[in-house]
């Protein structure tokens, strides 16, 4: 028994080493494509959205539109600072000099974000238990489903040269993997 669990570790080990270099050769020409945008231009001013894909707008909305929901729940996403941070990160590519960095920095980036928000919700589960009257483990799971699916958001539509707003390196306008002739 012991044999075949370190068989299915192993498998399963390849198999996400295996996937992670797939993502690295697929993103790799963007991340090219954005080194030499970033070669010939300065970035533009940061200016952030708070949460992108909506979430903070939303949020904003909802708060404006419900005051109760403002009152209990925040005029912002209580992670928002988290998000603020990731697009600093994602403005100007994370600092890095050539492809290989970009691709890892982005990685680093996006899991600093998922870690933020999950340590928000560790740091004010007790805090947020009572105002929401839920258990910690609730709000920590809450904050940790979050975290998740920004994590997963942001992996799939975050890459660099999409032309999105919210993509890797968006202060460097004029970005393409597509070359013009």
């Amino acid at each position: 028994m012991t044999v075949l669990r370190w068989s299915v570790a192993l498998i399963c080990l390849a198999t996400a080493s295996a996937a992670q270099d797939l993502i690295r050769n697929v993103e790799m020409p963007a991340h090219r494509a954005l080194m030499e945008a970033r070669a010939n231009t300065q970035p533009n001013e940061f200016e952030t959205d708070g949460c992108s894909g909506g979430l903070s707008s939303s949020w904003r909305l909802l708060a404006d539109t419900f005051p109760k929901f403002g009152v209990l729940y925040e005029e912002h996403p209580p992670w928002e600072n988290c998000c603020v941070t990731h697009d600093r990160a994602y403005h100007n590519a994370g600092g890095s000099q050539n492809a290989e960095e970009s691709f890892d920095a982005r990685l680093q980036a996006d899991d600093a974000l998922r870690s933020c928000v999950k340590s928000h919700g560790e740091s004010h589960a007790e805090e947020y238990a009572s105002r929401y009257e839920m258990s910690e483990d609730q709000i920590r799971s809450a904050h940790s489903i979050t975290a998740e699916a920004m994590f997963m958001a942001v992996r799939f539509g975050g890459g660099p040269c999409s032309g999105l707003p919210w993509r890797w390196g968006f202060g460097y306008p004029g970005c393409s993997v597509f070359k013009s002739r």
